[in-house]
């Protein structure tokens, strides 16, 4: 059984430009990978058979992490499968970009222990088809993004120290987008605007609406920092100016929220494990 880290992401800033015909939107956002992360470990199986015991109570065709697995498989003919775990430590639902950081480990993490040999493009491509926010967990940099998403820049940012807060709440993507509050007209903007002026969230006040628990901790954290939404929520986030001062800020957190200190990271762990493996 080997171990690969599956990073949480943060949206620095989301502007939603227009909906799409295909019924996507386009977007502007920056991802800033942060070193929260979920583990996905693999044990290479030669009967074929993709399985993820002790998953939670979902079907196999609703799974990322299996329908990871098999989307790989399929496109590759590889008479191998896999047994997967998954230790969560991304909360569900929040707009770290958990479930998508999961399939884009299993499919990056497979094609080296199969020996696929699938280009970081093809990969790119198979995760697509599995979610937006796959792509950019695949590539393994911070970016700058447009498209749905996938349509990545790397990005070199400053890796700040983060608090984010959990106000235990699930906010669905799908609930936000279909919205009729959701505005929809952003204008584009240039990585120097958003270096200027750090844009906001266009999601953040239908998700006020939606959980009002949200709203709360936007306000609870703002009083201390600027406080902004990751994604689609329900998580926010804040940069520090230290780890101590995270800390600091984690320790104030009300009872009823769970709190993280996380690290941006330019780089995700992933990558370095896929040097390991090529070099082993």
């Amino acid at each position: 059984m080997s171990d690969w880290p599956a990073p949480a992401k943060l949206n620095l800033f989301l502007h939603v430009l227009a909906r799409r015909p295909d019924g996507y939107h386009d977007l502007q956002t920056v991802f800033q990978l942060i070193d929260l992360c979920d583990v996905i470990s693999i044990t290479v199986r030669t009967d074929g058979l993709i399985e993820r015991p002790q998953a939670a109570p979902i079907a196999h065709e609703e799974d990322l992490v299996v329908r990871a697995a098999r989307a790989l498989q399929a496109a590759t003919g590889t008479s191998l499968g896999a047994t997967l775990q998954v230790t969560k430590r991304i909360p569900v639902g929040a707009g770290l970009g958990g479930g998508s950081s999961d399939a884009a480990t299993t499919l990056v993490a497979l094609n080296a222990l199969w020996g696929c040999g699938i280009s970081q493009a093809g990969l790119c491509d198979l995760g697509l088809a599995l979610g937006s926010d796959v792509p950019v967990f695949i590539q393994g940099r911070s970016a700058w993004a447009e498209g749905r998403g996938e349509r990545l820049q790397p990005l070199e940012l400053p890796e700040k120290t983060y608090i984010v807060i959990y106000p235990g709440r699930a906010v669905a993507t799908r609930d936000v987008f279909q919205s009729t509050e959701l505005t929809r007209n952003s204008p584009l903007i240039t990585m120097r605007d958003f270096f200027a002026s750090a844009g906001r969230n266009d999601c953040e006040p239908v998700v006020r609406r939606l959980e009002p628990e949200v709203g709360a901790a936007l306000d609870w954290l703002g009083h201390f920092a600027p406080a902004r939404l990751t994604g689609t929520g329900s998580c926010i986030f804040a940069a520090c100016a230290s780890i101590a001062a995270a800390e600091a800020l984690a320790a104030r957190v009300p009872d009823r929220w769970t709190s993280f200190v996380a690290r941006g990271v330019n780089e995700s762990p992933l990558c370095a494990c896929v040097r390991a493996h090529a070099a082993a």
